[in-house]
């Protein structure tokens, strides 16, 4: 879950931010994302955002019958800009944690799937043991980066702004592994631009860590605003357009236990 310098990139998602400030009205929502990780958020070249979390949005909206609009924002300050009401609501695979809860609040989660390292196919790491003295690359600000702190210990934990950027540390070896969501590090592997890589394990659930599964953030006391996304959620799982949108990006349910 991802510093980078799209800072409201296209012209578009930037004229949408204007109109955030204070929280909209019932019926309009600005809604922030990240747009630097796929396939989850990604912000196209021509400025147009994509992805499961953005499908996600759009169909909670439609199901809550509420006028969306999106604006991009930088990982490490998304969670300020919300409170600081430049958006009503983070949808950005966002991890529902402890740490978290003390500054937002949430709704229930609408994916839940656990972390997993990547390594090179020709590396001699052929277990988590043998990632002892290793470099791990993850982003930081993120509950992938605070797992490897505690579970990986014995490694040294190199932190990078997005995940591109220890995607590109790592094709080039200039670092021995990568942690981070097992659905980011697959389709990556599954890509020309991951071939360099493979996946080495999936790693058991730290729930003090990587939380409840990632839900949509809202300011402090927006229970209103949570309470209604909870419902479109579940919603949206019964009427079958989850479904429809989960198995546009991936062969699992994503929605976990």
């Amino acid at each position: 879950m991802r510093i980078s310098t799209r800072l409201l990139a296209a012209a578009s998602i930037a004229a949408m931010s204007l109109f955030s400030g204070a929280a909209m009205a019932q019926d309009k929502l600005v809604i922030g994302t990240e747009g630097a990780y796929p396939p989850f958020n990604v912000l196209e070249a021509d400025g147009t955002l994509t992805g499961f979390d953005i499908d996600i949005a759009k169909a909670l909206c439609v199901e809550m019958k509420t006028e969306c609009t999106f604006v991009t924002n930088d990982w490490d300050g998304i969670i300020p800009a919300l409170q600081a009401k430049k958006f009503d609501a983070i949808v950005a695979s966002m991890s529902i944690t402890p740490e978290r809860l003390e500054k937002v609040d949430f709704s229930k989660k609408y994916y839940n799937t656990p972390p997993a390292i990547a390594v090179p196919k020709d590396s001699t790491v052929k277990s988590v043991e043998d990632l002892k003295g290793k470099t791990i690359g993850a982003q930081g600000s993120t509950t992938h980066a605070n797992y490897a702190e505690k579970h990986l210990a014995d490694s040294e934990l190199k932190l990078y702004p997005t995940a591109d950027e220890y995607k590109l540390d790592i094709t080039n070896g200039r670092i021995d592994g990568v942690i981070d969501d097992i659905v980011v590090l697959s389709e990556w592997v599954k890509s020309d631009a991951g071939a360099c890589c493979k996946i080495l394990t999936p790693m058991p659930v730290d729930e003090e860590i990587n939380g409840q599964g990632a839900g949509i953030a809202v300011r402090k006391g927006d229970t209103a605003l949570a309470d209604k996304l909870t419902a479109a959620i579940a919603a949206i799982r019964a009427n079958g357009e989850y479904k429809k949108i989960n198995d546009k990006y991936f062969d699992f349910d994503v929605y976990g236990k």
